[in-house]
């Protein structure tokens, strides 16, 4: 049986023994393991094995701590680590400088170290496998070269998000066979990281090797396929095409005093909106090829569970075991609403801010400034679009998962008749600072009372493949092209077509902008990509100085025979610095001294 969730628990222990080296220098080539031994490589059979453990190295990213506390859209408490870095404190130093620092299998897909311990394995199975290859055949070699390749593209390219140009490694390092000038080598610039991770995904679609996408229940399920390769070419084409990189002065450049050489190694020192075009053209590859494999799904509500993992929608995931050490997580008891039926459950480390919530259209596909709109500023949850409810808990929503015997509503307003365990506080508590709690990825057949968490956490799913060709082609060729593939977005979301909406197609460039933006932003929430869209955006600057808000509900009267007021509440307590130089991360202190010829991005 191939089933890779099943043998990463199997593996585990092995894993722990053999791939435990130092992962703070990616030049520590001695082995301390017998991988290399010939049995390792005398049967297919044995190298899986190896490869098995490669993508037992995938991040998990079900964190307390998530890449969306860095963001405008949640604020998650003063008590992570995270806290550190959104105090504008980012130095070489400090834990490698790098964003998310809480939960280790988390970030360190970021972690320059475990990077290049990763990329060495994949390097290492491609050169074995060629130097056994008479022990496989074609079939399998084809495809777990692939694979691995895949895994290399895939992990250069986390690194490449935070750091900009790295140094690209297909082979091996050895002290005893390589010269110093072989063995310390200078950053590839950003354009040239970009080309390659671009180009192996490309050869690897290019190939059609692999399957386009595996279902529940099959033995494959959780190895790359054509379509998670494509997915990932797309977003790097995209963000590579985008504001903060395109441009003659890159996002992480300005204003910091960059030399010519740090400009290239963030970003491309140009425009040209050919590189629009291209992520254009990749993302509508996927969508044509794979039209009818990969659809919409139709429940938003019932998305995130186990009963509906590998569902039409999701290309790439990290497999998640409910219970089993190592391979779960306890996500589910870090969100949600802290109190369920008046028992403490959560952290309540999830909580929406304003800023977010101000983002969900109404049911008539307006949003909420809109003069059409109809919002009711004193009755300000009613009417609003679909995914409102399925992703977001505010004061007086239902909230029923399977797991519960019935029925609670959440209350968060400040009711001094009858008063709330879920009542909003800004203190240190673990109820919600913003007057929300969040829904979205919750485990609706789970209580949520340990690390028991099994679902799995999706990387890409098709819904943002259309999102990444709608931006795209909206930059590169204009608006025309883009309303057919937003309308089956919006339409399974229960939302009117933006003609409906808007009367036509009346919108230009930069209107249709603000909708993809702003349907990006709600659809896909609390998924770990708004902060790479304030990066690759440039917006990240102005938009994390600002002051965030939650809302604060309470009644003109004490008994409650008053109004009820709905007030934007200033979140003063905890507050966001973002410097120019934090749009990239800092290349870590040990890395720099081990290697002089390593140059520091600009501003560190």
């Amino acid at each position: 049986m191939n089933n890779i969730r099943y043998h990463i628990s199997y593996f585990i222990a092995i894993l722990l023994s053999v791939f435990m080296y130092s992962c703070s220098d990616f030049l520590d080539t001695e082995s301390r393991n017998t991988l290399t031994e010939p049995t390792q490589w005398a049967s297919e059979k044995n190298a899986d094995v190896y490869l098995n453990g490669i993508y037992s190295t995938l991040n998990k990213p079900s964190t307390p701590d998530p890449l969306d506390s860095f963001t405008d859209d949640n604020n998650g408490g003063p008590y992570w680590a995270s806290w550190q870095w959104k105090q504008g404190i980012a130095t070489p130093e400090i834990r490698g400088g790098h964003p998310m620092i809480q939960d280790g299998t988390a970030n360190d897909f970021m972690n320059w170290g475990v990077v290049y311990e990763r990329v060495r394995k994949c390097n290492e199975f491609l050169e074995q496998v060629e130097a056994h290859k008479g022990n496989f055949s074609q079939e399998w070699i084809n495809k777990r070269i692939d694979e691995v390749r895949f895994l290399r593209a895939y992990f250069y390219a986390g690194l490449w998000q935070h750091l900009g140009g790295v140094i690209i490694l297909t082979e091996t390092l050895d002290r005893n066979t390589m010269t110093e000038e072989q063995l310390y080598r200078k950053r590839n610039t950003f354009e040239e990281t970009y080309n390659f991770i671009s180009d192996e995904l490309g050869e690897i679609v290019t190939n059609g090797h692999l399957d386009v996408k595996y279902n529940k229940g099959d033995a494959n399920a959780g190895r790359a396929t054509l379509g998670s390769a494509l997915a990932l070419k797309g977003w790097v084409d995209l963000y590579a095409a985008s504001p903060g990189f395109n441009a003659e002065v890159p996002v992480a450049a300005e204003g910091t005093g960059a030399t010519a050489e740090q400009v290239k190694l963030v970003g491309f020192g140009n425009y040209d909106i050919k590189r629009w075009q291209k992520a254009a053209t990749t993302n509508k590859q996927f969508i044509t090829l794979y039209k009818g494999t990969y659809e919409l799904f139709d429940d938003m509500s019932k998305f995130w569970s186990e009963a509906t993992e590998y569902n039409s929608e999701i290309i790439w995931d990290r497999q998640l075991e409910r219970n089993i050490s190592g391979l779960s997580t306890d996500f589910a008891q870090k969100g949600g609403p802290t109190y369920v039926l008046g028992k403490y459950y959560t952290w309540g480390n999830f909580c929406p801010t304003q800023e977010l919530v101000d983002e969900f259209c109404m049911a008539n596909g307006l949003p909420i400034n809109h003069p059409d709109s109809k919002y009711d500023a004193e009755n300000p949850y009613k009417d609003r679009e679909q995914r409102f409810y399925d992703f977001i808990v505010y004061d007086g929503a239902p909230y029923k998962m399977n797991w519960m015997e019935k029925e609670d509503i959440i209350y968060t307003r400040i009711d001094k008749v009858n008063p709330s365990k879920n009542q909003i506080e800004l203190g240190q508590s673990d109820v919600t600072r913003t007057g929300y709690y969040f829904k979205k990825r919750m485990d609706p057949d789970w209580e949520p009372t340990g690390a028991g968490y099994g679902i799995n956490y999706v990387f890409f799913r098709y819904a943002e493949v259309l999102l990444n060709y709608a931006e795209a082609q909206n930059e590169g060729y204009g608006p025309d092209e883009v309303y057919d593939v937003i309308n089956e977005l919006r339409t399974m979301r229960g939302l009117p077509t933006l003609e409906d909406t808007y009367g036509g197609k009346t919108l230009n460039k930069d209107k249709m902008r603000e909708v993809i933006h702003r349907e990006r932003r709600v659809e896909l929430c609390f998924e770990n990509k708004r902060f790479y869209d304030l990066v690759r955006w440039r917006i990240a600057y102005d938009v994390l100085n600002k002051e965030l808000h939650g809302m604060k509900i309470y009644n003109t009267q004490d008994d409650n025979s008053g109004k009820w007021v709905y007030e934007r509440l200033p979140l003063t307590s905890h507050p966001h610095i973002f410097h120019q130089k934090m749009y990239l991360c800092p290349i870590p202190y040990s890395v720099i001294t081990a290697n002089s010829k390593i140059i520091q991005n600009p501003g560190y």
